[in-house]
């Protein structure tokens, strides 16, 4: 798997994760669901770079110029809730692809320990499709996998770009070894920590509950 880690360099992205990160600035949830699509608009345009393109004429007013253009083989899909912000980030840079939406959340039995559930799937056929598969926080990498499992019913896909805003190693570890190995990872910024339930330290907090509301 191949990791893009935009942090390594100096960016107006950093500021936008700073402001996600920060405990007073993360309570407008107006401007948190907002940094997360700016930081996905950011994210899609690097990420627009190693896609495949084909030059087409384009008419314009006063003439014919020929241009390199995206080709239109993309299915964009999203893990519910908090997945949504990024989403529309994605999607503001990628406006004409198809869209996917699939559930998966963690359910505790006892103690510390959890299983992925994933109970929703809307998704188009994805044979022979780019797969782009956004998830805000990548902690243990056991969602991405349990969505992957579901995903790779639906055809032969023929690429994968895992799109998160901060990830912790540990799980990039894990998606690793479950995910193509040409896969590749887009992060706006890493961590190296989880704590014993799982989540990313120093991280933000819960994603979905920070933009909105918290859940029962």
């Amino acid at each position: 798997m191949k990791v893009h880690n935009l942090e390594n360099n100096n960016s107006v992205l950093n500021n936008f994760i700073s402001e996600i990160r920060n405990l007073n600035t993360q309570k407008d949830s107006m401007r948190f669901r907002r940094n997360i699509e700016r930081i996905g608009e950011i994210l899609s345009y690097e990420l627009s770079k190693q896609l495949i393109y084909s030059y087409k004429n384009v008419v314009s007013p006063l003439g014919v110029k020929k241009m390199s253009i995206r080709n239109n083989d993309l299915v964009l899909c999203s893990i519910l809730r908090a997945g949504i912000p990024l989403h529309q980030g994605i999607l503001n840079y990628f406006d004409n692809i198809e869209n996917a939406f699939i559930s998966a959340y963690r359910k505790r039995s006892s103690g510390d320990d959890f299983e992925i559930i994933v109970e929703y799937l809307a998704s188009p056929s994805l044979d022979q499709k780019v797969l782009i598969l956004a998830d805000p926080m990548l902690a243990t990498g056991s969602s991405l996998v349990a969505v992957y499992d579901t995903l790779k019913k639906l055809g032969n896909i023929k690429q994968i770009h895992i799109v998160s805003v901060i990830a912790a190693t540990e799980g990039i570890e894990f998606i690793s070894k479950h995910f193509p190995e040409k896969t590749e990872l887009w992060i706006a910024t890493m961590d190296y920590k989880l704590d014993k339930k799982g989540y990313i330290i120093p991280g933000l907090g819960d994603a979905g509950d920070l933009a909105y509301g918290v859940k029962l």
